[in-house]
C-alpha cells in the first residue's frame, strides 16, 4: 500500500501535494532568527567546498536527470544552483529538497496545492507573515526554495534530526508514513549522488 501511493505520487506530476501544514506560535527568539535567515540577499552559487571541478559535475549530472521536466536548460540551471546554495546554506542534502520539489509540485514553479501552499517547495502563505513580510512571492524562485529549506531546517531542528518526522511536518502529514516515504524514494532513487554535493 505505502508503496503503490509513494509510485502513484512519483508519476502524478500535474497535483501539487502540500497537505495542511498547521500554523504554529513560534517563540519570539525562534521567530528572529528565522526572520534573519530570510532577510540574507546574497547571490545564489554554487557552493562547493570541495572545489569547483565538484560543483560542475554536481551541475551536469543533475542537470541531465531534471532535463525532461525543464527542458530550457537556463531555467534548469537556475533551479538547480539555487537549490543546492539554498539546500547548503541551511544545513540540508540538496538531493533531498529535489526529492521534495518532485514529490511537492513536480518541479511546477506555478504549483498551488488546494491547502495554499505555492510553487516548488510548497509554501503556506501564513509563513511570510510569521518570518517574512507580507509583500515576498512565494512564486518567485529564490524566495520560494529560501523559505522551504528554511523551515524545512526549522522542522529538523525541532525534531531533533528525525527526518522522517521533520518531512511529516513540512507536509502537515506527521505520524503518516506515506508522505516522508514518498520523499525518501525520490531522495535515494532519482537524486542520489555519490560525488561531493558541498
Amino acid at each position: 500500500m505505502r508503496a503503490a501511493f509513494a509510485l502513484a505520487l512519483l508519476l502524478a506530476p500535474l497535483q501539487a501535494v502540500a497537505g495542511n501544514q498547521a500554523e504554529e506560535a513560534l517563540a519570539d527568539s525562534v521567530r528572529a532568527s528565522l526572520q534573519a535567515s530570510i532577510a540574507d540577499r546574497a547571490a545564489p552559487y554554487l557552493n562547493f567546498k570541495s572545489g569547483p571541478e565538484n560543483g560542475h559535475r554536481w551541475l551536469f549530472e543533475m542537470s541531465k536527470r531534471l532535463q525532461q521536466r525543464i527542458p530550457d536548460r537556463k531555467q534548469r540551471t537556475e533551479l538547480l544552483k539555487t537549490v543546492q546554495y539554498e539546500a547548503i546554506r541551511a544545513g540540508l542534502d540538496p538531493q533531498m529538497v529535489l526529492g521534495l520539489i518532485q514529490v511537492e509540485s513536480a518541479f511546477r514553479k506555478y504549483a498551488v496545492s488546494s491547502a495554499g501552499a505555492r510553487g516548488y517547495m510548497q509554501v503556506m502563505p501564513f509563513w511570510t507573515r510569521l518570518i517574512g513580510e507580507r509583500h515576498h512571492n512565494l512564486f518567485a524562485l529564490r524566495t520560494n526554495l529560501r523559505y522551504g529549506c528554511v523551515i524545512l531546517r526549522y522542522y529538523l531542528d525541532l525534531e531533533k534530526g528525525d527526518t522522517f518526522r521533520a518531512l511529516g511536518r513540512y507536509n502537515g502529514s506527521l505520524g503518516r508514513p506515506e508522505y516522508p516515504e514518498a520523499v525518501h524514494a525520490a531522495w535515494r532513487g532519482r537524486w542520489k549522488y555519490d560525488g561531493a554535493t558541498s
